[in-house]
């Protein structure tokens, strides 16, 4: 019996995948496993292969370097840090929190404090004082390990014992762990914990850290092989943090644990110097937030590079059908898109590489094996093809809900319809959030667009746009956005109101932050009422 990674089609997917078969790509068992060593010790084998590739942004220095890590390097240095770790006395289940940019003292940590037993838990290198206060107040790690120039905000939000110890990850740093052997046993059990992961704030109001064991790595190779279509002997690349779900899990985890040298973006993002690293490293497979592909559109200097892709994957939102064309125009594949959140995994998928699976525009695509989901009306019942519900999940013996709107055609593709609060209802019509904004999006001056109802007298509520345009705002351009979104969709179906901002909030994963929207509207309502 071939392993899964000898297999393509959407066909063998069906017929082979199961669980057992995800456990056989691996070393560990079912008692035993730990996720450093799948990820990268047994892949360090003296021969300096690539594990990770660094795209750094550019600075006022000039061009940003790339960076290039190897399995060997990695295991040494996590070995390393992994006695020192035992040295300094932290304990198995401890927490170990890094606000780190992708580079050498952030896989040393990631990987070197599972091998201990201790839980490593990545925090996002944007966060403010108050969003890393109520992290680490979540978590209570042992250490935070940050870099010189965030050294004293990870200071400012220490307990009055003085904890979590603050440690900067400096060449001194690396200097003092380069002391101690370069192998490390793994102390752990495949049950045990190795990761807390914060979600991007999309599911949840207030932080709280969604755990992971080591053997959670064996359920995501369903994500990887048929979600991002991870193959050995591709050239991967994910943009997205790695402080998050699909930067860790789906860019960093994934790949390396099937020995696939990764590629990964440091510093702000910028979408012409990650079509360079693609260009560059001769990526032919990469799995990117639906925000990265717009962004790139939108710089229009696509035409400036040569692009080998033969494998695309997106998240976070769907993609508008503006830069779907794009995508068709100078990626020349389909960009699939996989559905899920960091508390249930990814759920829908595409199949990327699958000769045999048609990718449908738009569509979340199809379950993955061994899952089973549906769309509801507020009874229960099923919907009919093309009918708008509720996606529900089947897990742990009974329907759970994702929270989102969705339909399914009549072969079996999911398509999403927006968040369950991003319907907006007006004088008895039901809108959806989602669909306008991909509509304006196709207008030629429009950037970007968010959507929200407000309420109104009248109507209960009314849609109003915020846009972020490449022409000046004034009432004739208003006018013509509505025009053209009411010609395309309905005579009812329009942005009363159009708001033009110089940006529009996103979470973390480069979603359009439409509670953040509604919230400030609200805000200024309520103001006005006083």
């Amino acid at each position: 019996m071939p392993k899964l990674t000898d297999l393509t089609s959407y066909a063998d997917a069906q017929a082979h995948a199961s669980s057992a078969a995800l456990w056989d790509l691996f070393d560990g068992d079912r008692e035993h496993l730990n996720i450093a060593h799948e990820c990268i010790t047994r892949h360090a084998d003296g021969s300096g292969r690539p594990a990770v590739r660094i795209a750094h942004a550019d600075g006022p220095d000039g061009p940003g370097a790339d960076e290039i890590l190897s399995f060997d390097t990695i295991a040494a240095g996590a070995a390393q840090f992994a006695h020192w770790l035992d040295a300094e006395g932290v304990q198995p289940g401890e927490r170990i929190a890094f606000m780190l940019e992708p580079s050498l003292p952030f896989y040393v940590c990631l990987f070197g404090a599972m091998q201990t037993g201790a839980i490593s838990v990545p925090l996002f290198t944007l966060f403010g004082p108050d969003a890393l206060r109520l992290r680490v107040g979540d978590c209570t790690p042992a250490i935070l390990i940050t870099n010189a120039e965030k050294a004293d905000l990870a200071r400012s939000v220490a307990n009055a014992d003085g904890t979590p110890r603050v440690v900067v990850a400096d060449e001194s740093l690396l200097a003092e762990i380069a002391k101690y052997p370069s192998t490390y046993t793994p102390k752990t059990k495949a049950g045990d914990m190795a990761v807390f992961q914060y979600t991007s704030g999309t599911t949840r109001e207030l932080p709280e850290a969604v755990k992971h064991t080591h053997k959670t790595l064996v359920t995501l190779m369903f994500a990887a092989l048929y979600g991002t279509g991870i193959r050995p002997g591709d050239e991967f690349f994910c943009p997205s943090s790695p402080a998050w779900g699909h930067g860790l899990w789906h860019g960093t985890l994934a790949p390396l644990a099937m020995g696939v040298t990764t590629g990964t973006f440091a510093g702000r993002f910028d979408p012409v110097r990650l079509m360079k690293a693609l260009d560059d490293f001769g990526i032919t497979n990469m799995s990117a937030a639906a925000t990265h592909y717009r962004m790139m559109k939108n710089s229009g200097r696509g035409g400036d590079f040569t692009f080998h892709f033969n494998k695309l994957s997106f998240t976070g939102e769907p993609i508008d059908p503006a830069t779907l064309e794009w995508i068709d125009e100078y990626f020349k594949v389909p960009a699939c898109s996989m559905y899920g959140t960091t508390e249930i995994g990814v759920v829908l998928v595409n199949y990327p590489g699958a000769k045999d699976f048609h990718v449908k525009p738009g569509s979340l695509g199809k379950a993955v094996p061994g899952q089973k989901l549906e769309v509801h009306r507020p009874d229960g019942s099923l919907c009919d093809p093309g009918e708008i519900g509720e996606l529900m999940l089947w897990r742990g013996g009974g329907w759970m809900t994702t929270k989102d709107r969705a339909k399914i055609d009549g072969d079996g593709y999911f398509y999403h319809c927006g968040r369950a609060d991003d319907v907006i209802i007006s004088a008895g019509w039901t809108m959806s959030a989602v669909e306008i904004e991909n509509t304006m999006l196709r207008h030629d001056n429009v950037l970007e667009c968010g959507v929200i109802g407000v309420p109104d007298d009248k109507r209960g509520q009314v849609v109003k746009a915020f846009v972020v345009a490449n022409r000046a705002p004034s009432d004739e351009f208003v006018k013509e956005l509505q025009d053209f979104t009411r010609e395309k969709l309905a005579q009812h179906e329009f942005p009363r109101i159009v708001e033009f901002v110089d940006e529009l909030p996103k979470n973390p994963a480069g979603k359009v932050h439409r509670k953040m929207l509604r919230d400030r509207e609200a805000a200024k309502a309520a103001e006005l009422a006083n």
